[in-house]
């Protein structure tokens, strides 16, 4: 049988968390001939190629001929922002069972894309599942050393600056290393109603009231749910004064919430007044987009343990968790 043509000039688009569309040239006398594709993927950073020694042993992907671009999709071997190479070849299957193949294109490289939309707002339903009841609050705190606070007042002309989110996490948060904003929490101890007195942070505490960061002038974003190898489970959330570059940034990506009715932080007017609550049974992390002036609230020190075995920091999900996955890359 006539030797198959090598494939060339690979195209890769419309690119997903867990998808990808491939094209590629071939003569045009392989088209009615080919019978199989096979596909070579690897992640970026295993720079080993992956071809088979035998040549009639399938590659990692093998898919019937289809007319072309074709689309790839498998949660369990893409995951969302990472890079991959890829390289196909062609094949007839033989009336034996045997496979004539042509040789490997080129290798391209691609890196996937975050979770849509969509992909949150699965998130977003299997935190409301297990939120639980909602408690009120009337502060946001944010827990730092007191070094920090004394750079914000000595260097920062007393305001605290968003800087650029961390990849903790879900992997493919499109907020991870892309929205920048301060972090602050408002969870509350059940039996005094009062935030709890450790913290992983830094042992002082700024408090700022509840209206000075969230109102009726702004939007609140889901932006992810995870645990880390833990029965803890949390939630974050983003606070972005209508109108603002973050409110835009998270227009475009994230779910919005209804700041008066969800399942995790509302704000509510109850006989004229402003009423907060928040989630008991995950653990709420705040990003608001805006700087913060110390002179809003007031700082403290607590009187509690540093608890570092609960720092968020940079910490990674636990992609085995049934609670708090969804099926795209995780």
């Amino acid at each position: 049988m006539e030797l198959l043509s090598t494939p060339h000039s690979i195209e890769i688009n419309n690119i997903t968390c867990d998808s990808f569309r491939i094209s590629w040239a071939m003569d045009v006398g392989d088209l009615d001939r080919v019978t199989h594709y096979f596909i070579d993927l690897n992640k970026k950073e295993n720079k080993n190629s992956n071809k088979f020694k035998h040549r009639d042993v399938p590659t990692k992907l093998v898919a019937k001929a289809v007319a072309l671009p074709m689309t790839v999709r498998g949660h369990w071997f893409l995951s969302p922002r990472t890079e991959y190479s890829v390289a196909v070849q062609t094949a007839v299957k033989q009336s034996d069972g045997e496979y004539l193949v042509s040789g490997w294109s080129e290798t391209v490289e691609f890196c996937t894309g975050d979770y849509a939309k969509e992909h949150l707002a699965q998130l977003q339903e299997k935190a409301e599942l297990i939120a639980g009841r909602m408690l009120r609050f009337s502060v946001f705190y944010r827990n730092h050393t007191k070094e920090y606070f004394q750079h914000v007042r000595m260097n920062c002309g007393n305001v605290m600056k968003p800087y650029l989110k961390d990849n903790s996490g879900s992997h493919g948060s499109p907020t991870s290393g892309m929205l920048h904003g301060i972090f602050f929490s408002c969870t509350t101890e059940f039996n005094t109603g009062q935030p709890p007195q450790d913290s992983p942070y830094g042992r002082y505490r700024f408090q700022v009231p509840a209206q000075r960061l969230f109102g009726p002038n702004t939007n609140l974003y889901f932006a992810d749910f995870y645990c880390m190898y833990t029965a803890y489970h949390y939630v974050i959330l983003v606070l972005a004064p209508k109108g603002s570059p973050g409110d835009h940034f998270c227009r475009e990506r994230l779910p919005q919430l209804d700041i008066s009715c969800n399942k995790f932080l509302t704000c509510s007017v109850e006989d004229g007044e402003l009423i907060y609550r928040h989630a008991q049974d995950v653990i709420l992390e705040i990003i608001y987009t805006e700087p913060v002036d110390l002179s809003l609230g007031v700082l403290g020190e607590i009187s509690g343990h540093q608890l570092m075995s609960l720092s968020t920091a940079d910490a990674k999900k636990d992609p085995s968790c049934k609670t708090c996955n969804i099926s795209v890359g995780r």
